[in-house]
């Protein structure tokens, strides 16, 4: 497996003009971020509409991203469902790519238990054989893991680590401190160097498929502990994220993906499409700040 850490794009999945899968604008889209520098990629998860692809979609995601990488990054498959059978499917299959982790969101929706959630993902390590990743989103999934919770699963050799996206960094800079040599993401990209400071080895984020030289660049700094410097380039990463929020985030990336020349597409209903003059009052405000 290969080390897993530093910047991390969440990959988009771009669709054509009749809504399917554009197959060729993720190929380019991976390609682009290789150049960037990117450490690795976060496959099928929130920031690919996972959700809102079909299971034969899903796979197909998986495939084309793991083919287009190779051995030039580490490719991390997001397999979570609501079904434990359905989750242990794509980590089955992420394992037959020769994906290097699979991850997981909590079980949500029907308020499952502690008992069921560590259970749900025990059953998925035991079934694929494979290195998993916590992903912890509550304000999304509605499913708050405990530090306990979190210290329970990572105890267990094959979690090596959690993709955090929450703001609560004193729980994250508890959970490094018991488990230092676990794999800790940050993931609200907004905090990118608040989690550098409290423990992360990285990232996992929406924007770094836009802008991954910044938070390349945080990383930096966080290595010559010039905070600083670190302080500086996140309030230029967050002057764009404040606009972007403005019109949604996926909505608003692909948008901005545009301008570099990757047709996205619009995001799957019920997102709503942007208008031409959404579009263009978004990338004139932040395409500049981008490029600085």
């Amino acid at each position: 497996m290969k080390k897993i850490g530093g910047v991390i794009p969440a990959i988009f999945t771009p669709f054509a003009k009749d809504g399917s899968v554009n197959t060729e604008q993720l190929i380019k889209l991976t390609e682009f971020n290789l150049a960037q520098g990117v450490s690795g990629f976060y496959v099928n998860g929130s920031s690919g509409e996972a959700f809102l692809l079909t299971d034969e979609e899903r796979r197909h995601v998986y495939k084309t991203v793991k083919e287009t990488v190779g051995d030039r990054a580490s490719c991390i498959a997001h397999v979570g469902c609501i079904s434990t059978a359905q989750a242990i499917g794509f980590a089955k299959y992420a394992a037959e790519l020769k994906y290097d982790a699979v991850s997981a969101v909590a079980p949500f929706y029907y308020k499952f238990s502690a008992k069921e959630i560590m259970k749900y993902y025990f059953d998925i390590v035991d079934a694929c054989g494979m290195p998993l990743l916590i992903y912890n989103i509550p304000a999304l999934s509605g499913v708050e893991l405990s530090f306990d919770d979190i210290c329970t699963l990572l105890k267990d050799e094959r979690v090596i680590g959690v993709k955090y996206t929450a703001s609560d960094f004193f729980k994250m800079q508890r959970i490094k401190n018991a488990f230092p040599d676990k794999v800790m993401l940050n993931g609200y990209d907004e905090m990118f160097a608040c989690g550098m400071i409290s423990g992360a080895d990285g990232g996992i984020g929406s924007t770094y498929n836009f802008m991954a030289a910044k938070y390349i660049r945080i990383m930096e700094l966080f290595a010559k502990k010039d905070i600083e410097g670190m302080q500086a380039v996140q309030n230029e990463a967050n002057i764009v994220i404040a606009e972007l929020l403005k019109y949604g985030v996926m909505p608003g990336s692909k948008a901005i993906l545009d301008t570099f020349g990757l047709d996205m597409g619009d995001s799957r209903p019920p997102f709503s499409a942007l208008t031409c003059e959404q579009k263009k009052t978004l990338t004139d405000a932040v395409v500049p700040m981008i490029k600085k």
